[in-house]
């Protein structure tokens, strides 16, 4: 039953895996398993995480220095943090339904940890680092085209560098005549020391969209990105 969700998986990442166990680790969370004290090797995808930040860093900054050669260091560091911050990286993860497959401890499954976006984001970047890993960086170039930088530039292309996902939201608003976005804390829980926020934005008679973050300024951004997406989806530029 797993490897037939494994299969599935690939299909929708557009990458079969010489060794499925990376890919595999890269879906598993660190709730789901303790460290091997024996060989002192994780089991879970934060190794994973970390190296495909790296990858993800890397790939994302050859694209826009060949897709924008004209624009300077500054334009093109506002770019690539934008492609590559958490809410942009959920929105992706979202995509491909990556929630559904996790490995997650009970405690994570009970507080919806397949929903939430660190949890997302970071996934998404294991599996980028998994590809690499498996296929190499032409393999891990080829992914993270298909499914995060594609869909950005259809999306935003040359104005990837002025602004985040709130903003973008307001500009996309704003450029039909549409009512604004307005923002409400859903829920919050954990110590004060360790919070996550739920956060629903709401765009008057068009879409709903809830974010998850650490702080209410992520979670913002979360929402607001989903947001984007699900109106770029409907396609609402007609709507006065």
């Amino acid at each position: 039953m797993r490897e037939n969700r494994l299969e599935e998986l690939e299909q929708a990442l557009g990458y079969r895996f010489r060794r499925p166990e990376l890919l595999e680790r890269a879906l598993t969370h660190r709730s789901a398993v303790s460290e091997d004290t024996v060989t002192g090797i994780r089991a879970d995808n934060e190794q994973l995480e970390y190296l495909g930040d790296a990858v993800l860093g890397l790939l994302v900054s050859d694209y826009l220095v060949g897709a924008f050669a004209e624009w300077s260091e500054g334009q093109l560091s506002k770019s690539r943090a934008r492609l590559v911050n958490a809410a942009s990286l959920c929105v992706s993860a979202r995509r491909l339904n990556l929630g559904s497959y996790l490995h997650l401890g009970k405690g994570e499954e009970k507080t919806g940890g397949r929903e939430k976006s660190a949890l997302l984001a970071d996934a998404f970047e294991a599996v980028v680092a998994a590809i690499y890993l498996d296929g190499g960086l032409v393999a891990a170039q080829g992914f993270v085209k298909r499914a995060l930088l594609d869909v950005a530039i259809e999306n935003e292309g040359g104005r990837l560098e002025l602004s985040d996902h709130k903003s973008a939201l307001q500009e996309f608003l704003q450029a039909r005549g549409l009512p604004p976005a307005r923002y409400a804390v859903l829920h919050e829980a954990g110590p004060d020391h360790q919070k996550t926020f739920w956060m629903q934005v709401d765009v008057p008679g068009l879409v709903k969209a809830t974010g998850v973050g650490s702080n209410k300024k992520e979670a913002e951004q979360s929402a607001a990105a989903q947001a984007l997406d699900l109106l770029r989806t409907e396609d609402v530029r007609d709507v006065k």
